[in-house]
């Protein structure tokens, strides 16, 4: 006969190895039950949280206590989707919540909330239209540049005919104008197309390929703006092309000088990075250069169409740095990411490291 299941211990065990975070809080709004998944969302320990102020565990910064607190006042549950949580050591969590008062005629009131983390959901959604977004504007780069670059050399050789029979130097210089003029349209149109030859790979440390475009970009750089280092020694040899990184990365880093127009840092990381998903391929290892710097961000609206081509929001961009750094990057099956606010834009670049010959 088999052995009965004691309610109360089975329900403890399901609350216990749910992936939801869950968290119980009296009246008073303190902590009196975390299951483990709570503990490694807050990264504290039962014995150690057991007590605390919601508003403490929480860093209330968006008045979630408040909101807490009118949902316990009415008796009223409700649900946030994507809410973005400041915990301790300036962490930002990502999580749908559910918020439920609790009423007992023994124990009184009190508060049940739940904690589903989406910011890996919400990562792999936004890799996946970066992905798609480079590929589309890829197909009609190409389609605008072959309908531009053949009438473009048929001008520039109509120029060069009538250059040849002219006598004039003044006329001249009006075809050599447009002969110049079709020249650097031409060279735009490459730009836009990318490297059109296949990458030279080979074994490289990345972080000799980051100190060269550090020296660089600090020899043109102006002296209140200050490059930083903030390496991990334990990242393993990258399988790339290293010219193709290099330019990468200087068109990263110059763009990160253009942004601190008032001085300020620019940090080079890296860092390992386990079980990441890149489009719809999961990576057991993966580089993560970061390139950070201390400006004044992105505007919202433009983060979205920051890696388009011609898109810029300085007067005198051309648009072209981050749509050729993330072809360059997609060319070693990796990808561009950003992430800006006032005071910190994070440009990472991930790069599988399983990727050998």
């Amino acid at each position: 006969m088999a052995k009965a299941f004691n309610q109360d211990a089975l329900f403890k065990r399901i609350l216990e190895n749910t992936n939801e975070a869950i968290l119980v809080f009296d009246q008073a709004l303190h902590l009196t039950w975390l299951n483990p998944a709570a503990e490694m969302l807050f990264a504290i320990s039962v014995r150690r949280a057991q007590g605390q102020a919601l508003h403490t565990l929480f860093n209330d910064i968006n008045n979630f206590s408040g909101h807490v607190k009118q949902a316990l006042a009415s008796n009223h549950p409700f649900t946030e989707r994507e809410r973005v949580f400041h915990l301790h050591h300036e962490r930002l969590v990502t999580a749908d919540c559910t918020v439920t008062p609790l009423q007992d005629a023994q124990s009184g009131a009190a508060i049940l909330i739940e904690l589903n983390q989406v910011d890996r959901q919400l990562r792999i959604a936004r890799e996946e239209h970066l992905l798609t977004q480079h590929s589309a504007t890829r197909e009609v780069i190409r389609g605008l540049a072959h309908e531009i670059k053949n009438p473009l050399g048929g001008l520039r050789g109509a120029a060069q005919l009538l250059e040849a029979e002219l006598d004039s130097d003044v006329l001249k210089e009006y075809t050599g104008i447009i002969i110049q003029e079709a020249d650097r349209l031409r060279n735009l149109m490459n730009r836009m197309l990318g490297p059109n030859t296949l990458p030279q790979k080979r074994n490289i440390n990345i972080h000799e390929q980051l100190e060269h475009v550090r020296q660089l970009v600090k020899n043109d750089c102006p002296p209140n703006i200050e490059l930083l280092r903030d390496y991990d020694p334990s990242v393993p040899d990258l399988f790339a092309d290293p010219d193709l990184i290099i330019q990468a990365l200087l068109n990263l880093v110059r763009n990160a000088v253009q942004a601190l127009e008032s001085g300020g840092n620019i940090t080079l990381r890296t860092r390992c990075q386990r079980q990441i998903t890149i489009g719809h391929t999961r990576h057991k290892l993966v580089a993560s250069i970061d390139i950070i710097d201390t400006g004044s961000g992105i505007a919202t609206d433009m983060v979205d169409k920051i890696f388009y081509p011609m898109v810029t929001g300085r007067a005198d961009g051309t648009g072209l740095g981050l749509p050729i750094a993330q072809a360059l990057i997609h060319q070693h099956d990796g990808l561009i990411e950003c992430n800006s606010r006032p005071g910190e834009t994070i440009f990472t670049i991930l790069i599988p490291l399983e990727t050998h010959p």
